[in-house]
């Protein structure tokens, strides 16, 4: 080996040194505050190409429901989550197995957090809006509650689609009555196909919150602004075993903290120097 080779190798051999020990201090870096601020930012079983701008949005959150098992809220927490929307209520009768242990959870742990109603179509509007009463505490420091509308497809009781007029008076009661329990405005989630055929070209006041797992939402939604943006159902995140549904924020850490703010939702994030530079929502 000449002495030119031998200087290579030993270059490169000391570059590979050097990069192991960069990736070994990462990683035994657990409990180190920049490690837990980008992990969740990162980690998705099935990441698709379409969404990779809602990773450039600097507030993430999650939405659970009992599918997620036992939940370590505190490891959630650390993990840099900023919310998380849970599961309370489904139709007229069903409430989510693990709704009080989730809101507590969070609560302890300092995860700013709503509940959401899953919208149940074979059901009168007036019989969920009492169950939500019911079951959902009328905490002054959660986030909005959540009105969840999409098609019950996979229902074995009530897989079909109702009249888009009946579906749109239903949404109504039941937003009028969240406000009236919680003091609050509620956000309404909803995916693609729902949106089309029963939303599109009415307008709401409330914000909205979209899903759109393979593309931004400006590709999927026809003149919808939105707060939340659901970008895929397979993520990551220390605290939870399985996969779990990943959401962005529209805005920057000041906006965040505005909005919190103005629901008497908290803790408060803290703003950084370079908050506006973040990307806007499209």
């Amino acid at each position: 080996m000449t002495k030119a080779a031998r200087s290579r190798k030993s270059f490169f051999a000391g570059l590979t040194a050097l990069t192991a020990a960069f990736l070994l201090a990462g990683c035994s870096a657990g409990g180190s505050g920049e490690f837990r601020a980008h992990y969740p930012l990162k980690s998705d079983a099935k990441p698709h190409p379409g969404v990779v701008k809602a990773h450039k949005f600097p507030i993430h959150g999650i939405d659970v429901s009992k599918w997620q098992g036992e939940i370590d809220w505190y490891e959630v927490k650390r993990a840099g989550t900023a919310f998380a929307f849970i599961k309370a209520t489904e139709g007229g009768d069903h409430l989510d197995e693990r709704f009080r242990e989730n809101w507590e959870g969070a609560r302890r742990a300092g995860v700013p957090r709503g509940a959401y109603h899953f919208m149940f179509w074979c059901r009168s509007a007036e019989e969920q809006a009492a169950w939500f009463r019911q079951n959902v505490p009328r905490d002054a420091d959660a986030l909005p509650p959540v009105l969840d509308v999409e098609w019950n497809g996979h229902s074995k009781t009530c897989p079909k689609r109702i009249d888009p007029e009946l579906a749109r008076q239903k949404i109504a009661v039941m937003l009028k009555a969240m406000t009236a329990h919680t003091g609050k405005k509620p956000i309404i989630y909803t995916d693609i196909p729902f949106h089309a055929d029963v939303l599109e070209g009415h307008h709401y006041d409330n914000p909205f919150w979209l899903r759109s797992v393979a593309a931004e939402p400006h590709e999927r939604y026809n003149n919808r602004n939105w707060k939340l943006w659901q970008f895929t159902t397979t993520g990551r995140i220390p605290g939870i075993k399985g996969a779990v549904d990943r959401n962005a924020f529209a805005g920057t850490r000041t906006e965040w903290n505005r909005y919190l703010a103005l629901n008497g939702a908290g803790p408060r994030q803290v703003a950084s120097a370079d908050d506006e530079a973040e990307p806007p929502a499209e």
